[in-house]
């Protein structure tokens, strides 16, 4: 008998880091895994960011900073926000945390109350519905499949609302699929979400300079909604910054609060050196960010090109992050020897064993005909992964 909390074993472990740990399994072994499970630039983090986390070092940054992070580095995000995204924000409407992870859980535990329904577009980032789960929330799904580029309609959103909806969890350019919303598409959800003055909008934007179709849009643009809509952010994607773990909310100075309280009785503020790297990141060039996102466009033309190649494969083109979400329910119920393919786990699981590169099945993105690539890896992983997989898929009868 488990004698965990009840709120542990409602929630499920995360498959794209199980997926990794199955890689690194066989990895060990000494055989040749691709792995495209993992969300996560293949870039080091640029070099004036390094220097500014070791200056820190040397300045003796190592004692506890505010809960919400120090003054100077929500100012260099209040100046983000305006410069890049023309939004107005104060620092007390600012709260730092260990990664945008944290930022959303942080936001979710103080919003969501026991019973409450949270929207969840999907397919959908992995963590969302079990950090709903987590609040004692409903996570409420709504299905967008890949006719629709992944991204929910107006209309899909006005009949999900009910009188317990807390609040819409919005992700774009989104994981696991790379669409991004329009600003057409943003106002269309915003002219509904004017109509339901008691939702909350948590606007998950931490892919936003991995955009292939030029400027980024937030739903925090349209007055309508502004009051209602926290963004999350953070640096670990645009700036190769996964493992400094540093994440931001900007929203409402009363959420910003409560979400302070929340961190000061369980993380307190986020680590002091990682900090001082992350306002060197917002403060600093850009060029890096530029150089990245090129990068990764040219293997986003790249991937998708071969992927379209592979019989059995339904691709879209993703128009931002660095991930390639196929739809290949054409693969279910085939097998070869003794493998049966009934799923996209499964598939998944085959092309791990049977072809040695990693990917994740889209069961636990809400999406189980799908699987997904991430492509933050060299051309030439690229070409080889994609190559192996069209063979394995090849021997599926």
């Amino acid at each position: 008998m488990s004698q965990l909390s009840n709120r542990l074993n409602r929630l499920s472990p995360s498959a794209t880091l199980a997926m990794s740990q199955k890689s690194g399994e066989l990895k060990a072994q000494g055989i040749d895994v691709i792995n495209l499970s993992v969300g996560e630039p293949d870039f080091n983090t640029p070099e004036h960011i390094k220097e500014a986390a070791k200056k820190a070092i040397d300045e003796n940054y190592s004692r506890y900073s505010p809960v919400p992070g120090y003054p100077a580095l929500r100012n260099a995000i209040v100046a983000k926000l305006k410069n890049e995204n023309g939004l107005t924000y104060t620092a007390a409407q600012i709260s730092c945390a260990n990664g945008a992870k944290q930022s959303v859980c942080n936001v979710i535990m103080a919003l969501v109350n026991e019973g409450d329904e949270v929207i969840v577009p999907a397919p959908y980032w992995v963590s969302y519905p079990e950090m709903v789960k987590m609040a004692d929330g409903t996570p409420v799904i709504i299905a967008a499949g890949i006719e629709q580029n992944f991204k929910i309609t107006p209309e899909q959103l006005e009949a999900a609302i009910t009188s317990k909806t807390k609040a819409l969890i919005l992700c774009s350019p989104s994981n696991p699929t790379g669409s991004v919303y329009s600003k057409e598409e943003l106002a269309g959800l915003a002219t509904v979400l004017a109509k339901h003055p008691e939702v909350f909008v948590i606007a998950d934007e931490i892919y936003e300079h991995i955009n292939y179709i030029g400027k980024h849009e937030s739903i925090a643009q349209f007055p309508e909604v502004h009051d209602r809509v926290i963004i999350v952010n953070g640096v670990s994607k645009a700036y190769a910054m996964t493992g400094w773990r540093i994440g931001f909310i900007a929203g409402p100075e009363w959420l910003v609060k409560g979400v302070n309280k929340l961190q000061g009785q369980y993380t307190s503020g986020p680590c002091s050196v990682s900090q001082k790297a992350a306002e060197a990141a917002y403060t600093g060039t850009q060029e890096p960010v530029k150089e990245m996102r090129a990068a990764f466009e040219r293997r986003r033309d790249l991937i998708v090109k071969l992927a379209k190649e592979i019989p059995g494969f339904e691709v879209n083109t993703p128009q931002g992050a660095f991930y390639l979400f196929p739809k290949c329910d054409s693969f279910f119920g085939k097998s070869v020897g003794n493998t049966i393919i009934k799923n996209a786990d499964d598939l998944a699981m085959y092309l791990l064993k049977e072809a040695h590169v990693a990917c994740v099945g889209g069961t636990s993105f809400g999406a189980p005909e799908c699987i997904r690539m991430s492509y933050a890896t060299s051309d030439e992983n690229i070409v080889e992964a994609i190559r192996r997989i069209k063979e394995a898929l090849a021997k599926l009868k």
